[in-house]
């Protein structure tokens, strides 16, 4: 078949490196539009990006010429990489012009009609997606990834919720210094060091999350850290369930929990979306964040705890599953599912 032609909005960032990255060879898209910010534009991709994510910019992207955040570009379909200082209106204006729209930006997760989706987690909210199209009077619409922490989270307390019935979370993330985009946190801020600060991170897991699993009635509290890691978000996590399951139940539900893109065979889908590791020591971002292509969460040290019930620990790559992996593995269960 033909392949979608995409393009990608703030292509010249960290999560727009990984979009490109993830369709030089993507056998459903091809991106046919690269746009940034109005100094980028007219110049080809590789003099005005700096490319960090691997040794080199992908083949046929290098001299491809950016354009501007405009809806002139011919493809249906657009990833949104930009900026929240930029994003909202950006995607707004792309939406109403018919555009299918994926943002990793935050600007509209929190609205009432724009699916924040977790394709594992909550497909069926892309029911949303009608309600928008009528508020708006157009074919397009908004879809969102999730905060990375808010993500790697989510898909570990979908199964369990739905066995054991969760009421209580505490949560504490150490996030790596890729969150922060590029040039990120100064290198005299955080080596040698933890900022046990990071701007509307704990309000952005606590208000997701309940969001996400459809289930208000959580109580979840969040303390958000930033360390000196490059890739992968560690997350410590306590649970009180109102059914209270033993540890091996819970790690049982964990290994066999599947979604619907693994029932679809989407390409980027994952095996298994989380996996479980039975050393004590694990996971570790170094050893870990790579797991299924950077789309697995892994979590380990699944053990009964003293406060509320299960405490265990979970890592998700934060600009794979977390943003651009996470935004492509949207996009095809969109396809399979007819929105594109």
């Amino acid at each position: 078949m033909s392949k979608i032609k995409v393009g990608i909005l703030g292509a010249t960032g960290n999560v727009g490196q990984r979009f490109v990255q993830l369709f030089a060879n993507h056998p459903w898209f091809e991106v046919a539009a690269l746009a940034a910010s109005e100094k980028s534009v007219g110049r080809k991709y590789k003099e005005v990006v700096h490319w960090n994510v691997s040794d080199s910019i992908p083949a046929g992207f290098a001299d491809m010429i950016v354009g501007r955040c405009e809806p002139t570009l011919s493809v249906p379909l657009v990833f949104s990489a930009l900026d929240s200082t930029a994003a909202g209106d950006v995607e707004e204006t792309f939406a109403k012009k018919g555009y299918a729209v994926i943002s990793t930006a935050s600007n509209h997760r929190m609205d009432k009609d724009v699916p924040m989706l977790i394709p594992e987690v909550n497909p069926g909210h892309l029911s949303l997606i009608k309600y928008q199209q009528k508020r708006w009077k157009s074919k397009g619409f908004i879809v969102v990834k999730p905060n990375c922490t808010t993500t790697g989270l989510c898909l570990a307390l979908k199964p369990l919720h739905d066995a054991f019935c969760i009421k209580k979370v505490f949560v504490v993330s150490l996030q790596a210094v890729s969150g922060a985009g590029y040039p990120g946190v100064p290198s005299l801020d955080i080596l040698d060091n933890v900022v046990p600060y990071i701007k509307g991170e704990e309000e952005k897991m606590e208000q997701e999350t309940l969001k996400i699993l459809g289930d208000e009635k959580i109580a979840i509290t969040a303390h958000c850290n930033r360390v000196p890691v490059r890739n992968g978000h560690l997350e410590c996590v306590t649970i009180e369930f109102a059914k209270k399951p033993g540890v091996s139940q819970v790690i049982k539900v964990l290994k066999n929990f599947k979604g619907l893109p693994q029932e679809l065979g989407l390409p980027s889908a994952p095996k298994n979306p989380v996996i479980y590791r039975e050393e004590q020591d694990r996971p570790q971002p170094i050893l870990d964040r790579d797991a299924g292509k950077g789309m697995v969460v892994t979590v380990g040290r699944v053990r009964k705890a003293n406060v509320l019930d299960i405490s265990l620990t979970l890592l998700v790559h934060n600009t794979q599953r977390g943003a651009a992996g996470g935004a492509v593995l949207t996009a095809e269960l969109l396809h399979a599912k007819g929105f594109i």
